[in-house]
């Protein structure tokens, strides 16, 4: 970490089937890399659909289920989610057939991942295997994978995620961030003091990283 630059600690509830929390912390980055201001970000667990049956359902029946969301709706949606991904440098490959996956076991990786260090680039690949490859982030397999791309276990991941010992860790830690009233993600929490939800935009992210410096 480069010692000459302040240095801010960002809380992050997010799900990573949330592409507005991908967008989000892309957002984020740049606007670090603009202010000069070095990012010690910490994830933690909320789940979008804690419901999801298992092998998932098709993403576009689910919003329309969930949001009322249009055929014409999602399209519109979903290109402007890829055109703010690609600004930010991040791919969003959506696709008819695409599906939503329940995300408890993808959260208890990611905890597990904190222990050895690597939460933040398990995070980051599973944002991208969900959105850029379009892969199930509740399948054991898939999951492990994820694992070994950052430098993990593989097998040393499956046997976390098959037994199941980091399902209460993620459960205390979900039920920690709803008693403190996150309902909407991404919520960002800066310095532990101020909470931005939703995906705000560089030069809001920007605002919000001088703030906490200044404080």
């Amino acid at each position: 970490m480069n010692t000459n630059r302040a240095t801010v600690r960002v809380d992050i509830v997010s799900d990573v089937v949330c592409p507005w929390c991908a967008i989000g912390y892309y957002q984020l980055a740049a606007a670090a890399r603009e202010t000069a201001v070095e990012l010690d970000v910490h994830w933690h667990p909320f789940e979008l659909n804690p419901y999801m049956r298992d092998g998932g359902e098709n993403l576009r029946e689910h919003l329309a289920g969930k949001y009322g969301t249009t055929p014409a709706g999602s399209k519109r949606a979903r290109a402007r989610l890829t055109a703010l991904g690609a600004e930010l440098g991040f791919t969003f490959n959506y696709a008819d057939d695409m599906r939503m996956f329940n995300t408890f076991r993808a959260h208890q990786l990611v905890d597990w991942a904190e222990t050895q260090g690597k939460s933040h680039d398990t995070k980051m690949a599973l944002f991208e295997a969900f959105f850029t490859h379009r892969q199930d982030v509740s399948d054991f397999d898939e999951l492990a994978r994820v694992a070994a791309s950052v430098g993990l276990d593989e097998g040393a991941a499956r046997g976390i995620l098959e037994s199941g010992e980091r399902a209460q860790s993620v459960r205390e830690k979900q039920s920690l961030w709803l008693e403190r009233g996150i309902q909407g993600v991404p919520t960002m929490v800066f310095q532990g003091r101020h909470a931005v939800t939703g995906a705000q935009g560089v030069d809001q992210y920007g605002a919000a990283l001088r703030q906490a410096v200044a404080a």
